[in-house]
């Protein structure tokens, strides 16, 4: 099954995937459901839909893995962050040439987080019948209504995305999208411990010794919920493994004064969470993290007045302005152009430096002026 699949989408240049998986107090997700669907003129409607179990097995996944990592295919999803990372860990595969169609419709003014529903619906005029989204896809067997609904998403998917690509060419955007859509290629659902150190809440607060505690818990409660396979934060809460660190009890009885430590690890791990605070004492010390560089208060006008003027050309040319920059990063350009630093800001660079970034530097470095022209729009001119 999966080779015919693979062969169609190297004749065609083209494979739609959608995923359907549970999360819910697990570890790391579950893939339950793998939906796909190619161009064949042999299909209905010239489409040919499968949808593939993983949890049942009896197909062999690599003709269509080899497929997905293919370059010269490309691999249409949306909104596939997730589905990306689910099938580079239970496949084995990359994803490469991704065209997702959540991000095509931020760069043709239908919002940057629109819902797959709500824009076949606009798009292609098509009314999805809904009402299998939250339902137990890790339950066998599944219902007919739940197969209708997979199949569906899935060979809606291809005749969307070939509309978007054609509503991007036409607006010269294609190649803006697909930039903005490499990066979601690479996406991962393996959780680095370190990082989830480096988010723990009030860290700064530590001692050196607390510091050793708390990386040691991190990686003790990696391993806890793993094994269990739930969410690391029904083992331990952030709040709580930061208490733990800054209080270092020794006894089951001090482990109880904490608040927010779950009921079901103080009575089953206490012994083992008392040995990993133990173990931290003597961790070496880890560095707290140095934080968000410290604002001068001076550039809040500038990052507001960036602001505006990204919001107005994105408006103007019906873009997403999320799809631009977050205020943190136009707070980081506004910083270190007035350092006479050189900007490594995204949105100096690709389609983003086209579209305002540009501008941005001009009007920072005092080369460019706004004015309010007719209409109340703002524009920028040459100083």
């Amino acid at each position: 099954m999966t080779r015919a699949i693979a062969d169609l989408a190297a004749r065609h240049g083209r494979v739609t995937v959608d995923t359907e998986f549970m999360s819910e107090r697990r570890y790391r997700a579950l893939l339950c459901l793998v939906q796909v669907a190619v161009p064949d003129p042999d299909g209905e409607d010239g489409v040919r839909t499968d949808v593939l179990d993983p949890l049942e097995g009896g197909f062999d996944p690599a003709p269509l893995a080899r497929a997905l990592a293919d370059p010269e295919i490309e691999v249409v999803m949306h909104a596939g962050r997730q589905d990306v990372a689910l099938l580079r860990r239970d496949w084995q595969t990359e994803v490469r040439g991704l065209f997702d169609t959540q991000v095509a419709a931020g760069f043709l003014g239908l919002g940057p987080q629109e819902g797959y529903e709500s824009l076949v619906r606009r798009v292609l005029d098509v009314e999805l019948k809904g009402g299998e989204g939250f339902t137990r896809w890790d339950r066998r067997p599944l219902t007919d209504a739940q197969l209708s609904y997979a199949r569906a998403d899935a060979s809606r998917l291809l005749a969307l995305g070939e509309e978007l690509k054609r509503r991007l060419t036409e607006r010269g955007r294609l190649q803006w999208a697909q930039e903005e859509c490499r990066p979601l290629e690479d996406s991962s659902d393996e959780r680095d411990p370190e990082r989830l150190y480096e988010r723990l809440p009030k860290l700064s607060r530590l001692s050196a010794e607390g510091r050793g505690v708390a990386r040691e818990l991190v990686d003790w409660r990696e391993r806890t919920a793993e094994r269990a396979d739930r969410a690391a934060t029904s083992v331990l809460g952030d709040q709580a493994l930061t208490e733990l660190a800054r209080r270092l009890p020794r006894s089951r009885s001090a482990l109880e004064e904490i608040r927010g430590l779950p009921q079901p690890t103080l009575h089953r791990r206490h012994r083992e969470l008392l040995e990993a605070v133990e173990r931290g004492r003597s961790r070496k010390a880890a560095t707290p993290p140095s934080g968000a560089p410290t604002r001068d208060s001076r550039d809040a006008p500038l990052v507001a007045l960036a602001q505006a003027v990204v919001r107005q050309r994105c408006q103007e040319e019906e873009v997403a302005a999320e799809l631009v920059a977050t205020q943190a990063e136009l707070a980081e350009l506004v910083s270190v152009l007035r350092r006479g630093e050189p900007s490594k800001a995204r949105v100096g660079a690709g389609w983003r430096h086209e579209l305002v970034g540009h501008e941005l530097q001009e009007l920072l470095a005092g080369r460019r002026t706004v004015s309010v022209a007719g209409g109340a729009r703002l524009r920028l001119e040459e100083v």
